[in-house]
């Protein structure tokens, strides 16, 4: 570990701790909350030691045409910004990063925006955004000789430790909520050989399970109350920028699950900004699905000073979680660049999630309450004509294909759930329709489709 470049900060009582003090869980010995990464030597250097931002910029490109396998991933290629190992040559990579950046034409054209794109995570190796963060943090396990990795998951973070755990020769150990978890994503968790445990009870539940298991046994947690994640998932607030030209759009809009992606995306511009490598951060909003939505009820009642758990219910499983371990985080984030924290019901985020898709950008139903969200803070004056935006979508559509084939189908709401939505609906659901084998009831459907 590469100790003499960053040390460990509470997020709480601003503690500040070597790595190797690092208890199992990453929770503080003093008050209990998480543990941020930071850089001191950035704040001392002055003049000539400081890093250089154009010589940083300039490296980052040239990187990108580079033979060497570190350079091909969207993270490590800013490892300048990511002194967390001992040598570079213990990263665990899967050319993970370098994301596309799509305009979406026809959702601008509807909501009166000149610049609308999505930030597609969903295009990293194992179709989420969870591998920018699981290649910085198990590439910290393996170099601190860990043999097994383990998470509690709702499933992309399942997905992604285990297939980066083989990839380094690691053993990993997945627990999930029972029944409560898109199999797609099992899948690959799986697949790439993880022990999998179903348990009784829910997402926070397997945390707090999986929180004892790693005081009793050498095991090396990887979920986001792991600062090293939330190293590697800072990474796409970079290629945003550089997107930019090294500027940066006006809103950044992501969604709101556990919160360890939005508090690290506030880090990256946060840290950019410090280093002069652009001039101001964007508004950091987060969206939450109304049936769990903590964060907003914790900014509404208490302006983000305590959060009360709930009992999360959403069929967008990836951000079913009641008591996000980043709250605190995700809550500076929003109130420090001046965002918005904001619900979106069932049905927003199935049309949502069909309105992505009719542009060619399937997502998992996570990233679309970022459409949706969008949406309610046009509708507020929050977000002008004028002004840029970016949606954060984290999952690849084939994450949940049950999903997206029961709204196709008109199963997966219920009638009480469309209320106000009914034609829009209707209007985006595509059924594969089943006819005689002729050429000429091809033709008649042809017909009533144009008509």
């Amino acid at each position: 570990m590469n100790d003499s470049l960053h040390q460990l900060r509470c997020f709480g009582c601003g503690a500040r701790i070597a790595s190797a003090e690092a208890r199992p869980d990453f929770r503080c010995a003093l008050c209990g909350d998480l543990f941020e990464v930071e850089y001191p030597g950035w704040g001392q250097a002055k003049g000539h030691d400081r890093p250089n931002p154009g010589a940083l910029k300039w490296l980052w490109r040239e990187r990108r045409c580079s033979s060497e396998t570190l350079d091909h991933s969207g993270v490590w290629r800013f490892r300048e910004l990511l002194p967390i190992l001992e040598s570079f040559g213990n990263a665990v990579t899967l050319r993970e990063g370098n994301t596309p950046l799509y305009p979406l034409t026809r959702a601008a054209k509807s909501l009166g925006i000149d610049q609308l794109f999505a930030k597609h995570q969903g295009m990293n190796p194992t179709g989420s955004f969870k591998d920018t963060g699981m290649t910085a943090a198990l590439s910290v396990a393996r170099e601190r000789g860990f043999g097994w990795v383990a998470c509690a998951s709702t499933g992309n973070t399942s997905a992604s430790m285990a297939a980066y755990a083989a990839r380094a020769g690691l053993r990993s150990l997945v627990l999930i909520p029972e029944g409560k978890i898109a199999w797609g994503k099992l899948s690959q968790a799986m697949d790439y050989g993880a022990l999998t445990l179903q348990l009784k009870t829910d997402f926070d539940g397997c945390l707090g399970i999986l929180t004892e298991i790693v005081q009793q046994a050498p095991v090396y947690l990887l979920n986001s109350v792991n600062p090293y994640r939330l190293e590697g998932q800072k990474t796409p607030a970079f290629e945003i920028a550089e997107a930019f030209d090294w500027n940066v759009p006006d809103h950044l809009i992501v969604p709101g699950g556990n919160l360890g992606n939005s508090s690290a995306l506030g880090k990256g511009f946060r840290e950019m900004k410090e280093l002069g490598l652009v001039a101001r951060m964007p508004r950091i909003s987060v969206i939450q699905a109304a049936g769990a939505n903590p964060l907003v009820q914790s900014l509404a009642t208490h302006h983000g000073a305590r959060l009360e758990p709930v009992v999360a219910h959403t069929r967008a499983t990836a951000i079913r979680i009641g008591n996000p371990a980043s709250w605190r985080k995700a809550a500076r984030a929003i109130q420090d660049t001046g965002g918005w924290c904001l619900d979106v019901t069932e049905a927003e985020i199935a049309v949502a999630k069909a309105e992505l898709g009719a542009e060619g950008l399937g997502c998992e139903p996570a990233s679309a309450v970022t459409l949706a969200g969008l949406k309610k803070l046009r509708r507020q004056g929050a977000v002008n004509a004028g002004e840029s935006v970016v949606l954060v979508l984290t999952g690849h559509t084939l994450k949940d294909a049950d999903y997206t084939i029961d709204f196709h189908r008109g199963t997966l709401l219920q009638t009480e759930e469309k209320t106000g939505l009914e034609s829009q609906i209707e209007a985006l659901r595509r059924n594969a329709q089943v006819l005689e084998a002729k050429p000429e009831a091809v033709l008649a459907a042809l017909k009533d489709s144009a008509g």
